[in-house]
């Protein structure tokens, strides 16, 4: 491993850091005693720190986001020959790598047909909300204006999206929030709010319940994850979102599906919805599109959708008024185009599904060996294991004790996530999203890092 622009001595980066950054998602305590962790390089699916400590990643990049893995010249390539050329324009206007991303996102996305360009996934979907509430005015005068989210997902970190968190823990501390975000219950069946045979359409059923109460004249959307990520790993028990599209057909309710996490590729298909045969209004992306070579993420949108914003040239309030200053930033849809293209032509979809079994197949091996593991989720390359104290009560496990489980992967090398300040009492997920091109080799050195970490902390 070589160090930055000929730099070998990192501790003078070490220094920096400490001194003057303010990491994500951490206490900072800790670097009173311990040097805060520098990553200099990446490769494929490795890593390595500022001590020159190499490391599997199998979170892609922490938060679900390099999904075609480390150091791929060809995106870098394109990236820095579009900024050569033209670099910025604010989204007023047009882009050569705007206009071709955006036509190759739709050709795999049957249905949709516009695409808003923006700079987070929180951005992405504040945009929906600001869309719904502007249709609240314009159609339905004054009505249709409340969003309906569910307990689990999470949706962004603005005071907007947070407003939609269903992670108690996410959003605590940060209000008082806007009114007109109502929760809706869970989905997750291993915690199972109904005694009933067709879970699924139970679950659903809740939404309609919600609806009821607050008034079908009253609630313009619903914001969904696919498979929710942060809050637990959940894929939506059988029967569930074929109940929700109905639902939102006898109510005139605009269906959001935000694909933050699962989008472009991570569960197998091109996007996480598509594996249900759902008919969204909206679909938000952002991690995954340029695998975090570049800043983007998307909104987008059926043509219906588009059209209730142009029919009243006259009306100087009838458009979108809206801006993403980074959106018009021509490097993300350049770096997108390219990370497309080697999905495709590495057959990275197919690669993600084995895969994707081989984890979960090896979770469920570990589920036998370990009486700590409660649960195995997962869709694709996007897994979960819960940790329980107790597998008959499905008491949880210790938050404390699962993070001593991820902390003993990262010292064999693993690095490994878990649920992390999102549900009081009920962080205990370990969570696992390799990049799309793992290998089997690859999760079986994944997996047995987390049989040893559960051996060690457990016995």
């Amino acid at each position: 491993m070589q160090g930055i622009s000929g730099m070998n001595d990192m501790s003078r980066v070490v220094e920096a850091d400490r001194a003057h950054v303010w990491h994500h998602l951490i206490n900072h305590k800790q670097f009173e005693t311990i040097d805060p962790r520098v990553i200099v390089e990446g490769k494929g699916m490795r890593v390595w720190d500022a001590k020159g400590r190499e490391y599997i990643d199998a979170v892609s990049g922490a938060v679900w986001t390099v999904n075609v893995g480390y150091g791929r010249e060809s995106i870098a390539n394109v990236v820095r020959d579009q900024l050569i050329k033209m670099n910025y324009f604010a989204g007023v206007g047009g882009s050569v790598p705007g206009a071709l991303f955006a036509e190759k996102l739709i050709s795999k996305m049957p249905g949709m047909s516009r695409v808003y360009y923006s700079n987070s996934g929180s951005e992405a979907n504040e945009k929906v909300y600001k869309m719904v509430r502007q249709l609240s005015h314009r159609v339905h005068g004054g009505k249709k204006w409340k969003i309906l989210y569910r307990e689990r997902d999470y949706h962004g970190t603005t005071i907007g999206a947070l407003a939609t968190s269903g992670q108690a823990e996410r959003a605590m501390q940060y209000g008082p929030y806007p009114d007109g975000f109502v929760m809706v219950p869970h989905c997750l069946e291993y915690r199972k709010q109904w005694d009933v045979e067709n879970y699924g359409e139970r679950a659903a059923d809740a939404i309609e319940e919600v609806i009821l109460r607050e008034g079908p004249d009253s609630v313009g959307a619903i914001v969904l994850e696919p498979v929710t990520a942060g809050g637990g790993v959940i894929v939506p028990p059988k029967g569930y979102w074929e109940r929700v599209q109905e639902i939102c057909t006898k109510y005139n309710i605009l269906l959001h599906i935000d694909e933050v996490v699962c989008g472009v590729g991570r569960t197998g298909l091109w996007f996480g919805y598509q594996n249900y045969g759902i008919k969204p209004d909206f679909v938000t992306m952002a991690k995954g599109v340029a695998s975090g070579y570049a800043a983007i993420s998307c909104t987008v949108t059926t043509e219906a959708v588009f059209d209730m914003f142009k029919n009243d040239a006259a009306d100087p309030l009838s458009y979108f008024r809206d801006i993403s200053t980074f959106g018009g930033c021509t490097s993300g849809p350049a770096a997108a185009l390219e990370n497309m293209r080697i999905i495709e032509d590495e057959g990275l979809l197919d690669n993600t599904l084995r895969m994707g079994k081989r984890t979960t197949d090896n979770l469920w091996a570990l589920m036998e060996k370990h009486k700590v593991i409660g649960d195995v989720r997962g869709a694709g390359l996007f897994c979960g294991a819960e940790l329980v104290a107790d597998r008959k009560t499905k008491e949880p496990m210790d938050e404390k004790k699962v993070a001593a489980v991820v902390a003993d992967c990262n010292a064999q090398g693993v690095i490994i996530g878990m649920t992390n300040r999102s549900l009081p009492g009920l962080n205990n997920t370990l969570c696992l999203s390799p990049a799309l091109i793992a290998t089997a080799d690859d999760i079986d050195e994944i997996t047995g890092a987390i049989d040893k970490a559960l051996t060690k902390v457990f016995g």
